[in-house]
């Protein structure tokens, strides 16, 4: 109201409503409102004192006229209420009126309802949080740019992680492919070896890679960011629910990094995105003015670089844990590789933890199994202990066994065997496990006849083997050779003559 008192001092002074108009102090036609207002008030008066703004505006508020028209939009003012308290959009509230509700009002009339309904509202207020020199760092995930994927030869989205310490607005820049769990502790790895130490606590979103239930009073960290805070020796606090502001810090560092370093460049690939981030950030972004600091982040860092918690003498085995389910086969599944657990958890759920170099199984927090780590998509580790006993036995005995231990027999079984593994037709391998099988019943001499018996009659079966040994033929003397039987009667028509195949006595033959 400071422009009315100048008004008035101008008008106790003489001027017209020209020379206010002129001055553009105030409109001719509105100073000539206000003069009839003053003098009505007794303020042109040169004795009178100065009124007060408050006088002023009390007295120009109530000369104004009141509004006649209604909004179109004022039947559905409640259901407008409930849409803002639930974050609509003032487009979109336009939308569903007209979709839904049979409105044909402008979006100018909804705009002006929900100003005037925000205008109502008591204000936000808010504090800004200060910390102490290494108390804090605020870590978040942004959108990349689209860059081409080496693994799929396809253009994908990369992600930004940004971890900024609170005090000195230092900060950590990786690009990622996505944002695992393994990925989360790698980048909290990396960004604790370049800050060369580790704040008390990390301010953090809900992302599924950390917080496995997202709460305002107790939220659930996931098991093996559990494991990296342990490690590590720092506290996890996760913001409430859909509130980002807890974390405004790091809010501002992604945007500054998506606005100031990302715009500027062309990438070759993903290795060089992260170089030239890490430039990024110890040249310009280290070295800039801070818009609330007012000092450079690098200088402060300088201060608050010894305030950090050391690093562990030995860096954490961090790993990623994971529900998994026991398939039929004795196998678990992680990352599109299957590792083998003791046949008798099959259908159990388990606990697997994976790091960079090795998988590990648990059971009721018992290690049940533990491989090497497989990269290949599709690879299959398998313990023979883990499999069921005949499944044992069957794997085991394989070709190579198989002969080893008919050698052991003697010289007709070698041979026997070596005929049935030979077969270009038919796999023969059971066939060989069960001649060798005969062993549990029949003592070795006797399977070696068996074998000498069946190849000298060129029958190497395990069928007439085991007939063999049955009925005790394996200990009767070999006979010589027989004439083959004729395929016809003695008297048929195409019937030959023995003794002009094989002589006067076949038996001689």
């Amino acid at each position: 109201m400071f422009q009315y008192r100048q008004v008035l001092v101008r008008m106790r002074q003489g001027d017209s409503d020209r020379d206010i108009g002129r001055a553009r102090l105030m409109g001719r036609n509105k100073a000539a409102r206000f003069r009839v207002l003053a003098a009505a008030q007794g303020w042109l008066s040169p004795d009178a004192p100065l009124p007060e703004e408050a006088a002023i505006a009390a007295a120009v508020g109530g000369a104004r006229r009141a509004r006649s028209t209604i909004s179109s939009v004022e039947p559905y003012r409640a259901q407008v209420e409930r849409w803002l308290e639930q974050g609509v959009s003032g487009t979109a509230i336009h939308g569903a009126l007209c979709r839904d509700h049979g409105f044909g009002g402008s979006y100018s009339a909804v705009r002006r309802m929900v100003s005037a309904i925000q205008q109502s509202l008591p204000p936000q207020a808010t504090v800004r949080l200060d910390f102490a020199p290494g108390e804090a760092a605020q870590v978040d995930f942004g959108a990349g740019p689209f860059l081409v994927d080496p693994a799929s030869n396809q253009r994908r989205r990369a992600w930004c992680f940004v971890m900024t310490l609170c005090w000195s607005r230092h900060q950590y820049v990786e690009f990622v492919w996505d944002q695992t769990v393994a990925t989360w502790l790698g980048c909290h790895r990396r960004a604790f070896e370049w800050f060369a130490g580790v704040p008390a606590r990390l301010i953090i979103d809900n992302p599924k890679c950390a917080i496995t239930k997202a709460c305002m009073h107790d939220p659930i960290v996931q098991r093996a960011y559990a494991e990296c805070a342990e490690g590590y020796a720092f506290r996890i606090e996760a913001c409430p629910p859909a509130d980002p502001a807890k974390k405004g810090i790091v809010e501002s560092g992604v945007k500054y990094v998506k606005g100031n370093f990302l715009p500027t460049r062309s990438f070759r690939d993903l290795t060089d995105l992260n170089e030239q981030a890490r430039r990024w950030v110890v040249d310009e972004a280290g070295r800039r003015i801070h818009g609330t600091t007012r000092e450079q982040p690098l200088v402060r860092f300088e201060l608050e670089r010894s305030l950090l918690r050391s690093l562990p003498a030995i860096a954490p085995d961090l790993g990623s844990w994971q529900r998994v389910v026991v398939h039929r086969d004795c196998h678990v599944q992680h990352e599109r590789v299957l590792y083998s657990v003791p046949y008798a958890l099959v259908g159990k759920t388990l606990w697997l933890r994976a790091t960079d170099g090795c998988v590990s199984v648990f059971h009721e927090h018992q290690l049940v199994a533990t491989h090497a780590r497989a990269r290949v998509p599709g690879s299959r580790l398998t313990v023979p202990e883990h499999l069921p006993p005949d499944a044992q036995v069957f794997f085991a005995h394989d070709r190579a066994w198989c002969l080893r231990q008919a050698r052991e027999v003697g010289p007709a079984c070698a041979q026997l065997i070596e005929q049935l593994l030979s077969d270009r037709i038919v796999e023969r391998l059971r066939a060989a496990q069960g001649v060798l099988g005969l062993l549990r019943r029949y003592e070795a001499a006797r399977l070696e006849a068996a074998c000498a018996r069946a190849l000298y009659f060129a029958c190497p079966f395990y069928g007439a083997i085991k007939r063999i040994l049955k009925s005790g033929l394996d200990q009767a003397p070999l006979l010589l050779p027989i004439a083959p039987e004729q395929p016809y009667g003695a008297n048929a028509r195409y019937a030959r003559d023995a003794a002009a195949l094989f002589g006067p006595d076949p038996t001689t033959h």
